[in-house]
Parts: C-alpha cells; structure tokens; sequence
C-alpha cells in the first residue's frame, strides 16, 4: 500500500533555471529508485531507466483519465483531463547517458519539461540527476502522440491544453 503523504513528498514544484532569477518551465519530481533496477555492472539498466522516465511523466503531468487509482496529484494535470478513452502513446524516445545512475536509497531527481508541441501530441525532455551528489546522469526526450481508442484517431490537443503545456516550453537538451 502506498503513502499519499509519502507519494506528495517525492513530487515538487521546484522550477529551477540556469539563470539567478529567471524561471525554469522545468518541474521536478523525485522517484525511487529499487534495489532490482541493478543490473550485473552495479547500476540503474537501460530498461529501468526508461521506466524512472515514465515515472517522472506521471508524476509531473498525471496519468491519463481513468487509469490506475492516482495517489497524488501531479504537478500539472495536463493528462488527467484528457477525454475517457484517450491514450498518451509513446512514439519515440531518445536516450543519452552521461554518467552511471548508481542505486541509492534515495530517489534519484527528474526534471521534466516540454520541448515541442504538435497538434496532437508533444515532446517531453527529462534530466535525470543523482539524488545523493546531483550529478547529470541521464538526458532523454519521449514523443508522445495522444489517441483516441473508440475512433481510433489521433486526439488534438485542445487550446487549454496547448496553454498549459505551453508553460513548460523550453529547448531540448539536445540542442546544447
């Protein structure tokens, strides 16, 4: 059984910016790491990884309506307030890895933001960081295309959707 006070604790607003005084559309989110996302070299797989991004997602901008039972609130519900049957579909995603993510006890930080928007989907830039010593450890972009599953046809994005994804809008980070 999960904590929702321990959940909410592992998710914040922090919106940090490279620039002393400028906000940052990133969000961060904290998500732990298990013991068994080790592999036989000592850290965090490849495949688990993609799974901490995933993770952030959710935490950062909700699940998509009625799937699972959500503990907390996100820290933007742009997918909770997609319509019944909608699905946020994974089109591609692009992985670089800086550094080792080693296993700790403690959950490694994720910010999140958005770097492109399209009519019906959006891209979103994760940067995965060490919880103990902050180190960059991970960079990635997901592409995501929003369906609807009773049509079968890809879902636009409303214009209050576009607003409030438009407020984490930043460059990819593969642009630097």
């Amino acid at each position: 059984m999960t904590d929702p006070d321990a959940t909410a604790a592992e998710t914040t607003n922090t919106q940090t910016s490279d620039t002393p005084g400028t906000p940052s559309p990133r969000l961060r989110t904290r998500v732990p790491l298990r013991w068994g996302d080790m592999d036989a070299y000592g850290h965090i797989n490849n495949v688990e990884v993609i799974r901490l991004l995933e993770e952030a997602r959710i935490r950062a901008f909700g699940a998509p309506a009625n799937t699972g039972c959500p503990v907390g609130e996100p820290l933007s519900p742009l997918f909770n307030e997609l319509p019944e049957g909608a699905q946020a579909l994974v089109v591609e995603h692009r992985v670089r890895y800086l550094a080792s993510l080693e296993y700790r006890d403690v959950p490694a930080e994720i910010d999140v933001w958005v770097t492109n928007l399209k009519g019906a989907g959006l891209t979103l830039a994760y940067e995965v960081r060490d919880g103990v010593n902050g180190a960059r450890c991970v960079l990635a972009e997901t592409q995501l295309a929003f369906l609807d599953t009773p049509t079968g046809r890809l879902l636009r994005l409303t214009a209050e959707q576009r607003e409030r994804a438009a407020k984490f809008l930043a460059d990819s980070p593969f642009r630097r």
